[in-house]
C-alpha cells in the first residue's frame, strides 16, 4: 500500500459530496472501492467452495476491513464513535449518505425546529438526578433560548460540583481534632518570652 497518500479532511457532517468524491477516488486508487458496490455482494460461504473462491473471499474480507478503516479514519471523532460498531462498510457508507440527504432535504424544504422545542428537548435529556432542577425550569413562565439554557445548565453543574466537594470536605472532617489538647489544661503558653 502506498504510504504517500494525501490524508483526507475529516468529515464532520458538512460538504458530504466533496468528501465522498475524495474518498471514492482514494478507495479506487487503492483498488478497494468495489467493496461498496451493491452489485458485487460478498458471496455466502458453502461447503462446496473451491480453493479459488475461498482465496477470493479472504481477499475481499481483508479489503473490506481496509476500506472500513479508511472510511472511519476519514470521519471526525463524533461520527467515528457513532459508526465504529457498525458491522459492514456498506452500512456505514449508506448511513452517512442517508443522514446527509435527510439534512439536505430538511434545508431545502426549510423545516425549522422551533427554539422552545429544542430547549425542551435539552431539558428533558437532563439526568434523573437533576429532576428538581428540571421541574423548577419547566414551572417558570419565561421561554429560554438555547444559549440561555446552556448557561443555566453550566451554572447549575458548577454549583452541584462545588456543593459535592464541600460536602465531601465536611464529611472528611467529622470528629477530627485540629490541634492536640494539653492534658494539664494549659492549652496556651503563659510565658511571653521572659526566659
Amino acid at each position: 500500500m502506498n504510504q504517500d497518500l494525501v490524508l483526507l479532511d475529516h468529515f464532520d457532517g458538512s460538504n458530504f459530496t466533496h468528501w465522498q468524491d475524495k474518498l471514492k477516488f482514494l478507495l479506487t486508487a487503492l483498488k478497494i472501492f468495489y467493496i461498496l458496490d451493491p452489485l458485487q455482494p460478498l458471496p455466502k460461504r458453502t461447503d462446496k467452495d473451491s480453493k479459488e473462491v475461498k482465496v477470493d473471499r479472504k481477499k475481499r474480507e481483508e479489503d473490506e476491513l481496509i476500506c472500513c478503516g479508511h472510511i472511519l479514519n476519514a470521519l471526525c471523532d463524533r461520527l467515528y464513535d457513532l459508526y465504529t460498531n457498525t458491522k459492514s462498510t456498506k452500512e456505514i457508507w449508506n448511513a452517512l449518505h442517508y443522514t446527509t440527504n435527510i439534512r439536505l432535504m430538511r434545508k431545502a424544504v426549510k423545516i425549522e425546529i422551533p427554539e422552545p422545542f429544542q430547549v425542551s428537548a435539552i431539558i428533558f435529556k437532563l439526568p434523573p438526578s437533576w429532576k428538581g432542577y428540571r421541574k423548577r425550569i419547566l414551572h417558570k413562565s419565561e421561554d429560554y433560548y438555547s444559549e440561555e439554557i446552556q448557561k443555566h445548565i453550566r451554572i447549575e453543574e458548577k454549583s452541584r460540583s462545588r456543593d459535592k466537594t464541600v460536602k465531601e470536605f465536611n464529611i472528611g472532617k467529622a470528629n477530627a481534632i485540629n490541634k492536640p489538647i494539653d492534658p494539664r489544661g494549659n492549652n496556651q503558653k503563659q510565658n511571653s518570652g521572659n526566659n
